[in-house]
């Protein structure tokens, strides 16, 4: 990711914004580390098309069936936000493949395949939950044109933004995520969705402690933390 400020007033703020998954494919041969990095990156990418496709298939398919379910159309349309761009995001420069962190960043991404599409208890109006699930898919939209191709799902440094969304908190898109969440869980309420959104909200604060944990390695972005001071919500977290 791209500096907002001026290189000279963060220190060790990163120039780069790491390579293009095709640079790394063209890593020389004697690169085995660039190469394999290389190879873990296609394949992680062509796992997350191929899972989103099949969960957009189901959605729709009962989508289809009841054409009133809205809010099944908007949890498609929040998680192609989230995987599908990750497939064309850039190749970060440090990335934290520790067991906990990749934990915390595949149930937190792929959640969405674990929730009951059947129509469950509606505690809330259709047309309230689908305006709530809009707006955080707003909200993500506006963190992600604010990143740019600097998105990703494991924990990784692609450099220090501040522009944007990330003018008033630290993690925005987990914001967004929790609003679309919301909207979808009080119009199809169960047991099986309680759990599973219980489970992904505790696994997006490991997320963000972890990428904190990375991040904070950087002194550009230390200078950040001192500027924002609220990661996900002001005044509370």
């Amino acid at each position: 990711m791209i500096p907002t400020t001026p290189l000279q007033d963060l220190p060790l703020a990163v120039s780069t914004e790491g390579a293009t998954l095709a640079s790394a494919m063209s890593a020389e041969p004697g690169n085995a580390g660039g190469l394999r990095e290389a190879l873990v990156e296609v394949a992680a990418r062509a796992g997350a098309a191929t899972m989103l496709s099949l969960f957009a298939y189901a959605a729709i398919t009962q989508w289809r069936a009841a054409p009133s379910r809205i809010t099944l159309l908007f949890l498609v349309v929040s998680a192609c936000f989230t995987v599908g761009l990750s497939l064309v995001t850039r190749v970060p420069m440090k990335r934290d493949w520790r067991p906990f962190a990749f934990m915390c960043a595949m149930g937190g991404t792929y959640y969405f395949l674990a929730v009951r599409l059947a129509p469950g208890v509606q505690l809330v109006p259709e047309a309230a939950g689908a305006a709530l699930q809009l707006l955080g898919i707003c909200w993500q939209l506006f963190a992600k044109v604010s990143l740019r191709r600097s998105f990703g799902i494991l924990p990784a440094n692609r450099g220090v933004v501040s522009r944007g969304a990330y003018r008033f908190i630290r993690h925005p898109m987990y914001l967004g995520y929790f609003i679309t969440d919301i909207g979808f869980l009080l119009v199809n309420f169960g047991l099986q969705n309680l759990l599973v959104y219980g489970c992904q909200f505790a696994l997006q604060v490991g997320r963000i402690v972890r990428e904190e944990r990375l991040l904070s390695a950087d002194e550009g972005y230390r200078t950040y933390k001192g500027r924002v001071r609220y990661r996900v919500i002001p005044g509370i977290f």
